[in-house]
Formats: C-alpha cells, sequence, structure tokens
C-alpha cells in the first residue's frame, strides 16, 4: 500500500478513534527510509499515545482495586493486572524499536530528533510506572538518557516558547517527580521552562501561540500542584510522588 493511502486511512481510523488501526498504518509508514512530515509524526504519537493512554488508565483502575484487597479475589486481580502489563510492555517495545530503528536514524531536523528523543523518553517512562527492581531501574535510567539527549538539543536548537521544548519540559519534570521522587528538580525544570518562555513571548508566532500557551499554563498547573503536595509534607501531611496523580503531562 503507498504512503499517502496509509495515512489517508490512519486520518480516518483517528476519527472513528480506531486507534490499534492507526498504530498499524503509521507504523508501516514509520518504518519506510524517509523521514516522516511534521503530519505524519503527530500521526504517529497520536495513534500510540491512544493505545498506550487507554491501557494505562487501566491499570490504574486495576491497581487501586488491587489497594482496596478483595482477598478472594486477589489472584484474579493480579492475574488481570499481569495482562494489562503484558499489553503495555508490548507497546512500549513496539514503537521504541520504531525510535531507534527508524526515526531518529532518518532524522536530519533538530525539531524531529527532540520530538523522536522526548517520545523515547515517555515510553520507557511508562514502562517504569509499574515494573519493578533491576526492569524498572534500566527503564528510569533510559528515560532519563533520552529526556537529557531531547533537552541538549532543545536548548540550544530551539526558542524557549516552541511547543516541543515545552513539552519535553512538562514530561521530563513529570518524570522526576513521579519516577525519580525528586519534587525540587521536577519542579526547578518546569519553572525554567515557564519562566524562559515567558520572557519570549512576544516572539511567539500564531501558528504555536495556542500550543505553546497551553502547555505553559500545564507547567503552571504542576508547579503549583506540586509546591501544595510540598507544604502538605512539610506540616506532616501524606501527601507524596502518587499526590501528584492528577499531573499534567503532554
Amino acid at each position: 500500500m503507498d504512503r499517502d493511502t496509509l495515512v489517508y486511512r490512519a486520518k480516518l481510523a483517528e476519527q472513528a478513534e480506531r486507534f490499534d488501526e492507526m498504530v498499524a498504518d503509521m507504523k508501516e509508514v514509520a518504518r519506510q527510509p524517509q523521514e516522516l512530515t511534521v503530519e505524519e509524526r503527530n500521526l504517529l504519537s497520536v495513534a500510540y499515545k491512544n493505545v498506550i493512554g487507554s491501557r494505562r488508565a487501566s491499570w490504574r483502575v486495576v491497581t487501586s482495586i488491587e489497594q482496596k484487597g478483595d482477598a478472594d479475589k486477589m489472584s484474579i486481580i493480579k492475574d488481570y493486572k499481569a495482562k494489562i502489563e503484558g499489553e503495555l510492555v508490548d507497546i512500549c517495545n513496539d514503537i521504541l524499536s520504531i525510535i531507534e530503528d527508524s526515526l531518529i536514524p532518518n532524522s536530519a531536523a533538530e525539531e524531529a530528533k527532540v520530538f523522536y528523543y522526548k517520545m523515547k523518553g515517555d515510553y520507557h517512562r511508562y514502562l517504569s510506572e509499574f515494573q519493578q527492581g533491576a526492569a524498572r531501574k534500566a527503564s528510569a535510567s533510559a528515560a532519563l538518557d533520552a529526556y537529557t539527549a531531547a533537552s541538549g538539543i532543545a536548548s540550544s536548537d530551539l526558542p524557549p516558547t516552541h511547543p516541543i521544548r515545552l513539552g519535553l519540559a512538562l514530561n521530563f519534570s513529570v518524570f522526576y517527580y513521579e519516577i525519580l521522587n525528586s519534587p525540587d528538580r521536577a519542579c526547578h525544570i518546569a519553572k525554567q521552562a515557564f519562566d524562559d518562555a515567558i520572557a519570549e513571548l512576544d516572539t511567539l508566532n500564531e501558528e504555536s501561540y495556542k500550543d505553546s500557551t497551553l502547555i505553559m499554563q500545564l507547567l503552571r498547573d504542576n508547579l503549583t500542584l506540586w509546591t501544595s503536595d510540598h507544604s502538605a509534607e512539610a506540616e506532616g501531611g501524606d501527601a507524596g510522588p502518587e499526590g501528584g496523580e492528577d499531573k499534567a503531562e503532554g
């Protein structure tokens, strides 16, 4: 099937909310040797974000049920949770192999490299959310490396108001807060990104104004949430990293 047909089918699948099919079509496009267009890149991202997002939500629901604990049903709950975790692993490994084998090697533009390294960080972070022990440590380390690589390119090649640079800061700060349990570092990254963007707000072009200001609002929302969690901890409250469950991410 030719590239244009695959892209059009992926758009149809998105409208019909058939995201598994959207993934299948965009995966074929992504495996081709030429660099993805901005539209294709965004379609690929939306497809995987939806298939992973529904499983992450399912995992959180089942984990909550498990914690409330019906001892008689615990083996059923654990088996069901393991099934969801298996799907999460398959989806993450699928997109990570595409990013590493095709997308990053085929990228010439710095903006695209930031986008894919951020994506790589995101999917290793999703693995870190439920893995244990050595597997979790390896995924967290890979996420940190990917986010750090993306940040290095973004800080030298993208303006502070660029939506991809802002989205990277948003997700990198969430990673520090939730996975590495480093609220101070999370707040520093989010505040730095917000302040740097505010200082150059008048340079924002009309095309990205809406996206950039939305992410800036999410950064500010997270800062408010995290500093209030921090205050509760200082006062002897029990708000820890899990208290940031309603945090925003890109």
